[in-house]
């Protein structure tokens, strides 16, 4: 299964869902993403027993059950605890951070190094992006959600 052509045919469909539970299109916009992200991972798991829509709906209803977990635990924690950890994006305010992440971001591969830096430095939409690299607007989001996941991983193993 191909799955640029299922975030291209599934990505709204999803992504309204989530806004209809959630109410907030910043986090409609990040459960989404990292719906596509564990469908991915879980793909070869689908049987076919149901609607592949259905299926990644049950997905992104989990991932957002999750997100809102994590919300409550993280505003429960005491304040010692501080600021729960920034975003890739909001790290690079961060100097040591930046320059950290700006050392990942030279080491990744095109076309996900310019794809990130497009989109975060550059602040272009996803169908600029994908007009300028002759591809699909799906095709930029899952390209700069894979950058972002591959930044976050190095970050974790410093």
């Amino acid at each position: 299964m191909d799955i640029e052509k299922l975030y291209q045919d599934y990505f709204l469909v999803v992504y309204k869902y989530i806004l209809s539970i959630s109410h907030d299109p910043l986090a409609a916009e990040e459960i989404t993403q990292d719906t596509f992200f564990k469908a991915l991972k879980k793909i070869d798991d689908f049987r076919g027993d149901s609607n592949i829509r259905v299926w990644l709906c049950q997905i992104a209803k989990n991932t957002y059950f999750d997100h809102v977990k994590r919300q409550s635990r993280l505003s429960e924690l005491p304040e010692e605890y501080g600021e729960p950890a920034p975003s890739v994006e909001e790290s690079f305010s961060l100097s040591a951070d930046a320059k950290e992440i700006h050392r990942i971001l030279h080491e990744l591969r095109e076309p996900y190094k310019e794809v990130f830096s497009l989109r975060t430095f550059g602040e272009l939409s996803f169908s600029d992006i994908a007009e300028l690299f002759e591809k699909s607007e799906s095709w930029a989001r899952v390209t700069y959600h894979r950058a972002r996941m591959m930044i976050k991983e190095g970050m974790k193993n410093g």
